[in-house]
């Protein structure tokens, strides 16, 4: 198994630059998990998949505001602060100061000890928010830091929304339009720096008919880190050291999801991040257990068993990245590679804003 097994030509013009213009009317490929059959379909026709003792499984996080542009205090100079994390066990700050792990450009300006800080605006030009990167991240990569973010505004939460904007991929170049559309109907608690894709195909309608058909709505809680958006580098997969997300399940979604499993129900996970969540939970007994806010570092390639997941929708993801692999493992590489070769010939929009896939 190799990196470029996991690798194809994907056309620029196919990577979406804005979602659907109706969440649910977006396009389908449903694949047959073990024969790889495949058929071209309407977002909204998943209800008519629905088994009766199905259940749905959610991720219901929802993106941070979590890029920061500003000026760096003194020279004036244009800075960009990604906010990855909060420092958990930090020295508590108060509402207007607290620790972060970050990412900043320019790297070489903004290091530990060189007392730089940078000024954010909110949108009236008035400095919001104030970063100080104070050390760097113990086996961060890429270049993490940690930063003292501090604001004389209320709180925290309040200069990070009249400063901060809601980030997105890097190959989505020129978006503008409502960022609302880049969080899923049924998100909650900002903790995220990436949206789970493939749950902003549902509307409210859509999972009332998925409901009415026989399935049950269960959500768990991953924060998605930019590490999604990364490829592999490593000729050989399993060299590649897969990013630390942290996960919550509920003791109900546990409960619901082991017993439609015994009953003979199928576990249908929506997107990949709800897939790690079940399955890091799974990992001990190969049963759902309840989890608080545990890291993982589960990485799914070809070969693993899954215990937890019966079926999957996810977008297209993007060539040589390690949702590519677990997508792969789901199903066959041969089948998703075919799945992907369709998609490209009947010119499916590719990607987070893209179309879905229906694997079951």
């Amino acid at each position: 198994m190799r990196t470029d097994d996991f690798d194809y030509p994907l056309p620029e013009e196919l990577i979406a630059q804005e979602p659907w213009p109706v969440r649910d009317e977006c396009r389908l490929l449903v694949m047959d998990r073990e024969s790889g059959a495949l058929q071209d379909r309407i977002f909204k026709d998943i209800a008519e998949y629905v088994r009766p003792g199905d259940v749905f499984v959610v991720n219901e996080t929802r993106v941070r505001p979590a890029r920061l542009l500003g000026q760096k205090r003194g020279s004036g100079g244009a800075a960009e602060v990604f906010l990855l994390r909060e420092v958990p066990g930090q020295t508590p700050h108060g509402n207007q100061s607290a620790l972060w792990e970050v990412l900043v450009r320019p790297g070489k300006r903004l290091k530990p000890g060189s007392g730089a800080v940078v000024d954010i605006p909110d949108a009236q030009g008035q400095v919001t928010l104030s970063v100080e990167v104070v050390d760097w991240v113990e086996d961060g990569q890429k270049g993490e830091r940690i930063a003292r973010l501090s604001t004389a505004l209320p709180s925290l939460d309040e200069a990070l929304h009249a400063a901060g904007k809601t980030p997105l991929p890097p190959y989505i170049k020129e978006y503008n339009g409502d960022m609302e559309l880049y969080q899923t109907v049924y998100s909650r608690r900002e903790s995220s720096a990436a949206a789970p894709t493939a749950g902003l195909h549902f509307t409210p309608a859509l999972i009332e008919a998925v409901q009415a058909a026989g399935a049950q709505w269960r959500t768990v809680e991953l924060e998605v880190g930019l590490d999604t958006f990364r490829v592999v580098d490593e000729e050989d997969p399993a060299a590649h050291a897969i990013h630390t997300e942290f996960y919550s399940v509920s003791p109900e979604t546990a409960a619901v999801v082991n017993e439609a499993r015994d009953a003979g129900g199928r576990v249908i996970a929506v997107g990949t991040t709800s897939v790690r969540s079940l399955e890091s939970a799974a990992a001990e007994t190969g049963r759902v257990r309840p989890v608080d806010r545990e890291a993982t570092s589960l990485y799914i390639l070809p070969g693993y068993q899954f215990k937890a997941v019966d079926a999957l929708i996810t977008n297209f993801h993007v060539p040589r990245s390690t949702l590519m692999m677990l997508v792969s493992a789901f199903s066959s590489r041969e089948n998703v590679m075919a799945a992907y070769r369709h998609a490209i010939e009947q010119r499916y929009r590719m990607l987070s804003f893209g179309d879905a896939m229906f694997i079951c």
